[in-house]
């Protein structure tokens, strides 16, 4: 199973050099689970940054893959990875979805750089 966190899905979006990372996770919608938080970060930034029209396009693509609210064990197990690893709350939820489904997590957010089921590509600019 693979969690894109808001990085790479942003990357994906945007059709940029950096998409190429996120593309084989995105693709493979049978094995692909979409925090619902992420849903939150990418549908506010798409809608900041271009329209209403991209930003439901894109929720819609996330929606391919299996999304994932936070319940209450996703809420506490959340908690205990913030405290543990310094992580602000929305990576913290993250985390911890992708720990519950034993996903690996795709991502360029350098808070999750050097934990467990975790590929970091760092942005270059």
């Amino acid at each position: 199973m693979n969690v894109v966190d808001s990085s790479g899905w942003l990357e994906y979006f945007a059709g940029s050099r950096s998409a190429r990372h996120f593309e084989d996770a995105i693709l493979a919608t049978n094995e692909l689970l979409v925090p619902a938080i992420c849903l939150y970060d990418v549908f506010k930034i798409v809608l900041r940054e271009r329209s209403q029209t991209d930003a439901l396009f894109a929720i819609a693509a996330m929606q391919q893959g299996t999304v994932v609210d936070v319940d209450t064990t996703i809420a506490l197990n959340g908690a205990q990875l913030s405290l543990k690893h310094g992580l602000p709350m929305a990576d913290s939820l993250i985390l911890a979805i992708t720990y519950q489904f034993d996903a690996t997590l795709w991502t360029q957010d350098v808070d999750f750089n050097g934990l467990d089921r975790v590929k970091y590509f760092p942005v270059r600019h």
